[in-house]
């Protein structure tokens, strides 16, 4: 059974097998993929197309666009459910203690300092390589442990730019 979260609403249960139901009711649908990358969705007689705007395997988060309405489903696998029920939900999490250089470059500013508290997507550091700026964002929620770099600074690959706890 996966329990499935819509928008942040109330989740529902999706059990799957010979039959497919939605919170014990049985759902008669069916769904193909179009050359356009959308997908055709015929449940319960409605027709309904579907667009996959962001898929977060590691958040486990769908986001679609149906009407022109966007959702964002978020999935708990069986496995997720027990470790939730067993008080260990982020034991699978994917844990990110370093931000690394992952080509040489110029470090041209940090946005971030020590005992700062951050979250998944903020930007932290900005480095230029091939001529180009690029900015590093956070993959998780973290709190800035130490700083490793100052402005101005060359790096080498695979060097610890920011390390996070």
């Amino acid at each position: 059974m996966i329990k499935a979260t819509v928008n942040g609403q109330s989740p529902f249960t999706i059990q799957t097998g010979k039959e497919i139901s939605c919170n014990e009711q049985i759902v008669d649908w069916s769904a193909i993929q179009v050359p356009a990358g959308s997908y055709s969705i015929i449940m319960d007689g409605h027709s309904y197309t579907a667009q996959v705007l962001k898929v977060d395997r590691d958040a486990k988060t769908v986001t679609l666009e149906i009407a022109q309405q966007v959702y964002e489903v978020s999935l708990e696998e069986p496995i997720d459910q027990l470790l939730a029920a067993m008080g260990i939900k982020d034991a699978l999490a994917h844990k990110v203690n370093d931000i690394k250089a992952p080509m040489p470059g110029l470090v041209l500013k940090v946005l971030v300092e020590p005992g700062q508290a951050i979250r998944k997507g903020d930007p932290v550091l900005v480095l230029e390589a091939m001529k180009m700026e690029n900015v590093f964002k956070s993959a998780t929620d973290a709190v800035v442990k130490a700083i490793k770099v100052n402005p101005g600074v060359a790096v080498e690959k695979g060097e610890v730019l920011i390390v996070l706890e």
